[in-house]
């Protein structure tokens, strides 16, 4: 998009897609990026909505990666400062309807920060979904039946599986690996978050070379493919372009007030 096609869109006030992502090991299958798949479903929930897709900011904040070679990770002050300059980029032209597309789930703490500062200091109310925390149960149980839960975690899916249909030449599944277990003090490891003792969680900072060193976290990449993965990204892009639809009838100054105009017309693109 030029800028004089962005500057006749303004009058529109349309909704802005911000996808966010990492650059991160995904197991040794598939690529560093997830942010790849985050800026493909904002570009197809821009199509499908209306909405204007902007650039994705491919690094987030996932110190915990930091013993993967490749990998690019943006420090919390460094990330919140970048965010809220993307922000208010478009604040700054009369644009208050945003909509955070978060591709990684250690950002989402990051941006809660960055967009209750924002509440404050600008007076909007800027709203975010967590992609991969955005897919429901029956989808998940529709899709791998009894291997569901095998099937989630980081290494796995839905990243394997998406990344298998939108990328299907940057994907090397005769480098899949399993999952080990591991442990900590002697006690097992539930994740770069802590342990488990008693059935119950206790909280302790591991980087994920050390819970594996393949980085496969989690889920079972063998169960992946690429049929999955295109329910997924179609799902996350319809869901993105109803919220976005919805939004775009709402004053972001007044988040508790109802929807206040009709729908945006559907021309979404990307500046």
């Amino acid at each position: 998009m030029t800028v004089a096609e962005f500057r006749d869109r303004l009058a529109e006030e349309p909704v802005i897609l911000l996808p966010l992502g990492s650059h991160e090991e995904q197991g040794p299958h598939a690529p560093m990026g997830d942010y790849l798949l985050a800026e493909a479903i904002a570009l197809r929930a821009a199509e499908l909505s209306g909405a204007v897709a902007a650039p994705c900011l491919p690094f987030g904040h996932a110190d915990f990666f930091r013993g993967f070679p490749g990998g690019i990770q943006l420090r919390a002050p460094t990330f919140r400062a970048v965010l809220t300059d993307m922000i208010e980029a478009f604040l700054d032209h009369g644009l208050p309807r945003i909509l955070i597309l978060n591709g990684h789930s250690t950002n989402a703490p990051l941006i809660d920060e960055v967009a209750r500062g924002l509440r404050r200091q600008r007076g909007v109310a800027v709203a975010s979904v967590d992609l991969w925390r955005s897919i429901p149960d029956a989808l998940w149980t529709q899709i791998y039946g009894a291997d569901a839960a095998r099937a989630r975690g980081h290494g796995g899916d839905p990243v394997t599986s998406v990344s298998m249909y939108l990328r299907p030449d940057m994907m090397r599944p005769d480098l899949i690996r399993h999952a080990r277990p591991a442990t900590a003090m002697g006690l097992p490891v539930a994740g770069v978050g802590g342990v488990r003792m008693d059935g119950l969680p206790v909280n302790l900072p591991l980087d994920a070379h050390e819970v594996n060193g393949d980085g496969m976290l989690g889920g079972d990449a063998a169960l992946a493919s690429a049929a999955a993965g295109q329910a997924i990204f179609n799902h996350l892009a319809g869901h993105c372009a109803a919220v976005a639809r919805h939004l775009s009838r709402c004053d972001p100054c007044q988040p508790m007030s109802g929807p206040i105009s009709e729908p945006m017309p559907e021309q979404g693109g990307a500046p």
